[in-house]
């Protein structure tokens, strides 16, 4: 199902609009709490139907008595793309809502822009640029990045700790679904630095951006043609979303710098410049772009970046 021919043209964003309903906003609620007995409930069905409606196996790489709402998303995060029944994605919607809003919802006008957080900055646009430190999927910007790979389906390996797996496991497999039509209609595999889009489902997010950002193999050495799909990376992430005018505000994770290999430090500097620079030629596009550190030691490399004399 994932195997496609390494030529042939790329979608446009109004090649596939239409097909996975971008402008559809996708009715969610954060206010429905669920109680202990409604969740179980829930994930009992979920799981009924998973492993006997459509046989689906308990992975083998799991370890064995495993939480039943990690077993769900477990076989969610290995299942293929296809339609599931309404029912389901109703009950997989509530959970999904209910456990986003226990971890709390963080608004981008919420989050300081870099004129404040990180005092002697140099970029241009601090402004318009902010740094936070947390999970990319409670942040309800207009867009999120995800760091996805050349298919755009997701990650197939079960409770991976991946961006990636993050995203799709918290937005829903509806996610995994609109990638699948998009893909399909393109014939081919997403090219390095480049970029699609999909509603955001379960997120407090609306849109998501997917962008496939280069391998760095082993971490090690770098080259010219790295960083320059680093860079075109975030470019096609910010040009497709200034193409839909309900997009205010961007949230990158940091692509590329986990399995993909892109040193850390290089990286963050390649980001502030490249989303400084863009800023540049679109002031007025877009009200706040937010760089989502995982960790304080990678909020400083964001930091470090900031007041770094590459201009």
């Amino acid at each position: 199902m994932r195997t496609r021919r390494p030529n042939g043209p790329l979608l446009d964003l109004e090649d596939y609009r239409a097909l996975v309903h971008l402008d559809a906003p996708y009715p969610k609620s954060f206010d429905e709490a669920l109680t202990d007995s409604e969740r179980a409930a829930i994930i009992d069905d979920l799981l009924d139907y998973l492993l006997n409606s459509e046989g689906m196996k308990i992975p083998e790489n799991l370890q064995v008595p495993i939480d039943k709402r990690l077993l769900l998303r477990a076989l969610l995060n290995i299942r293929e793309p296809e339609p599931l029944p309404d029912a389901f994605l109703k009950k997989l919607d509530r959970l999904l809502q209910a456990e986003m809003a226990e971890q709390g919802i963080v608004r981008p006008e919420d989050v300081p822009p870099c004129s404040e957080q990180v005092p002697a900055a140099v970029v241009h646009h601090a402004d318009k640029m902010a740094l936070w430190t947390g999970d990319i999927t409670r942040l309800a910007a207009d867009a999120i990045v995800n760091a996805a790979n050349k298919s755009l389906l997701g990650c197939f390996q079960p409770l991976h700790a991946c961006v990636d797996n993050a995203i799709h496991s918290a937005a829903g497999p509806q996610l995994r679904q609109d990638c699948y039509m998009i893909m399909k209609k393109q014939g081919r595999d997403e090219p390095t630095g480049g970029a699609k889009m999909t509603r955001a489902y379960n997120l407090p997010a609306a849109y998501v951006l997917h962008t496939v950002g280069p391998i760095v193999p082993g971490g090690r050495i770098v080259a010219d043609q790295h960083r320059e799909r680093l860079a075109a990376s975030y470019r096609s992430c910010l040009d497709l979303a200034s193409r839909v005018r309900d997009i205010r505000t961007v949230a990158f994770c940091a692509i590329s710098t986990g399995a993909f290999g892109f040193p850390k430090r290089e990286a963050a500097r390649i980001a502030v410049k490249t989303v400084d620079e863009w800023l540049a030629k679109a002031p007025a596009r877009l009200d706040r772009v937010i760089f989502v550190a995982y960790t304080e030691e990678d909020a400083n490399v964001y930091i470090d970046a900031m007041r770094a004399d590459w201009q």
